[in-house]
């Protein structure tokens, strides 16, 4: 725990932000060591929690963002992302220091996985997190927006005959196009198709949730009713949170893969601190290093399971009557 730090945190933020491979455990424990040194509550907490020989028990629980400015270093935010939560909840706050390493990760993550932006048409409808404001996910396609240098490219609320419009007129111009959409809202666009319609070189990109719009189904659903309403379309997904400066996204075989400065471990639902074994459901624990500023060490709410390969399936929300454990750990956060 009290590795000696080689790097600077602008010599970390350089590393992170390349295109380079490096250490990644090499780094994690460099990451570690700044988070404990200079972030008070990340400090206490660990002081209070860690044990060595239980790699789980570093994992910071989600809801502190909920309750405190979570910063690592003495700094001061250029902006503060917030949750999308639905009404009577407390949203989570990120403060980011540097938008630009943001958006740098972030592009490089998503080439990585499909390619480059550049010349795509990259198209959002994202209408809950445009009204709210303060969106990581609308910052982050605005920088993938700017990135495709398409005149075409841009954000849609509800105008979905505008983009039908778009997305056909890119299609017989043979444009690569790029949609990314929340789920009520592809949902509802949905509606507005013929069952002929295909799409061919269409991606979509679907953020998950139905934010109070309806009820919530299952990704395995969503992607039939996406996949039977864009035909020829290909549908993916991405797993990112305001807590999180990193994604992951969703191949063919149905499992997520983080980008290059996250990785997802799963721990047991009634042993938080004990690592779940490969295959079996447990609570997704995230290290991002994106979040070098803040805290790269996140024990979330959601359920999952891990493959050999690194990737991880999302099966849901953790029930907290079923947790044994967590709820006691960040009572005095």
């Amino acid at each position: 725990m009290h590795k000696v730090i080689d790097f600077s945190p602008e010599e970390l933020r350089n590393i992170l932000s390349s295109k380079l491979d490096y250490d990644f455990d090499l780094i994690c424990a460099q990451v570690f060591a700044y988070q404990h040194k200079t972030n008070p509550l990340y400090r206490q907490y660990i002081e209070s929690t860690y044990q060595e020989n239980l790699p789980m028990s570093r994992f910071l629980p989600i809801e502190a963002f909920k309750k405190e400015v979570i910063k690592s270093g003495k700094w001061r935010e250029v902006c503060t992302f917030e949750s999308s939560g639905t009404t009577g909840m407390i949203n989570a706050k990120h403060a980011v220091r540097n938008l630009n390493f943001y958006h740098q990760n972030a592009i490089r993550d998503f080439e990585s996985t499909f390619g480059s932006l550049e010349g795509s048409c990259v198209l959002a409808l994202l209408p809950h997190y445009l009204e709210r404001g303060n969106s990581s996910l609308v910052s982050m396609v605005s920088a993938f927006i700017e990135r495709s240098g398409h005149a075409s490219s841009g954000f849609y609320l509800r105008e979905f005959d505008l983009l039908y419009n778009r997305l056909k007129e890119n299609q017989q111009l043979g444009v690569k196009t790029i949609l990314f959409g929340v789920t009520y809202a592809l949902l509802s666009f949905l509606d507005k198709l013929n069952a002929s319609d295909a799409f061919d070189g269409l991606l979509i990109i679907e953020t998950g949730g139905m934010k109070g719009f309806g009820p919530e189904i299952t990704r395995e659903e969503l992607h039939d009713r996406l996949k039977s309403g864009f035909r020829n379309a290909t549908i993916s997904s991405e797993y990112g949170m305001t807590e999180l400066l990193s994604q992951a996204y969703m191949a063919e075989d149905g499992y997520f893969y983080p980008g290059q400065n996250m990785r997802v471990s799963i721990s047991e639902i009634n042993d938080p601190f004990s690592e779940e074994k490969t295959g079996k459901t447990g609570i997704i624990n995230v290290i991002d290093l994106s979040n070098l500023d803040t805290c790269s060490f996140i024990k979330t709410q959601d359920l999952g399971r891990s493959n050999d390969d690194g990737g991880f399936q999302v099966l849901g929300r953790l029930d907290h009557s079923d947790l044994r454990g967590c709820n006691l750990m960040v009572q005095d956060i």
